[in-house]
């Protein structure tokens, strides 16, 4: 997917951060599709610096085009049945500083999926303003370590991505394993 948006970048170079930001508005908006491929395609194409403030003002639309969109089409609908998980609910019932502080701190974690967050804020009580704040502040950190760590494995050669990917498998066969070892 990087290799097709970095090809589209360099076949229409002044449209490239137009088109960077169009993408990642549809990847936030699909909500299960990780960004990291427009990340990466940002990075070789406009350098680190400048890759980087793209992909963190694509995402901070995204987000709030998302929120928009989950809002009027989702909130009626969806919100009744969400009862059924508990862990949502405090998010769901936010509102104010605590919005702010969930949103912000979900958006920290890596491994939290934003359209799950994006939905979840939209679906429930958090204004759109603290949405946005709140998204935008605690994604920083997460996209920084996104687009260094996406910088250094595009710069790795054939034997450094092996080798990455063996350690992720290594590291994936553990933390499985502990699971199931906790159960």
């Amino acid at each position: 997917m990087q290799e097709q948006l970095l090809h589209l970048f360099q076949q229409h170079p002044g449209l490239a951060v137009f088109l960077s930001l169009v993408i990642s508005v549809g990847v936030a908006v699909l909500g299960l599709v990780p960004s990291f491929f427009v990340t990466a395609a940002n990075l070789l194409f406009f350098g680190f610096w400048p890759g980087t403030a793209l992909s963190f003002a694509g995402e901070a639309l995204g987000a709030l085009v998302s929120f928009v969109l989950y809002r009027k089409g989702f909130r009626r609908r969806v919100a009744p049945g969400l009862d059924r998980f508990p862990r949502l609910q405090r998010l769901l019932a936010a509102e104010g500083a605590e919005a702010f502080g969930l949103v912000f701190s979900l958006r920290l974690l890596p491994f939290v999926p934003s359209g799950l967050v994006t939905f979840a804020a939209a679906v429930g009580r958090v204004g759109i303003g603290t949405f946005f704040a709140a998204s935008t502040l605690g994604k920083a950190p997460a996209l920084l370590l996104e687009a260094w760590s996406v910088y250094e494995v595009t710069r790795f050669g054939m034997a450094g991505k092996i080798i990455l990917a063996v350690v992720a498998l290594a590291l994936l066969f553990w933390i499985l394993r502990r699971l199931r070892i906790g159960r």
